[in-house]
């Protein structure tokens, strides 16, 4: 008797991702047919794993796509139709208990348009001041060259505070 592997789903008005979770498959087998039935079968460990779903709608199989990984099998499934579908599965009520949602892939329907872009809200980057036109490169010189001499002068001082306490130290041990 075979095993089901877990499949996640989520969808796109135009397109549907199904990945089915089985790492380390073998003797992998997909099938894709226009009126909306998705077949997988593979092994693992000598251990059959199948799964049969009939999608909700028609496909476009010709411009579907598949790609083989170590941990899962992701399948992007152009729908026929671009419009978004209210489950996966052609049965209403319950789905399997093998199909999941695949929360990384899923954008609301409402927010399709927006999915991949950042809004900003209209927000002006010319006033905060990223070092745009206001750069002098003098004046970073200056600073460079002010801090090179601090540091000189600050490692000369540390130098004689060193040879005035090896000197103090000597003269210690000598009296002793």
């Amino acid at each position: 008797m075979s095993r089901h592997p877990i499949v996640k789903w989520a969808q796109r008005s135009d397109k549907l991702y199904l990945t089915v979770e089985l790492p380390d498959a073998k003797d992998v087998k997909l099938k894709l047919e226009p009126e909306g039935k998705f077949s997988f079968s593979a092994t693992k460990d000598d251990i059959p794993y199948e799964a049969d779903i009939e999608l909700f709608d028609k496909v476009n199989v010709e411009e579907s796509k598949y790609n083989f990984g170590i941990r899962s099998i992701v399948y992007v499934i152009k729908k026929a139709e671009q419009k978004w579908w209210s489950r996966l599965v052609k049965q209403e009520g319950k789905p399997p208990v093998f199909l999941k949602v695949d929360w990384d892939k899923w954008v609301e329907e409402d927010d399709e348009n927006d999915a991949g872009r950042l809004d900003f809200d209209g927000m002006d980057f010319s006033k905060l001041n990223m070092g745009g036109d206001d750069f002098d490169e003098e004046e970073l010189k200056d600073e460079e060259e002010g801090a090179k001499v601090k540091e000189a002068e600050e490692g000369g001082q540390a130098a004689e505070a060193k040879e005035a306490e090896s000197s103090t130290s000597a003269a210690q041990e000598a009296k002793a």
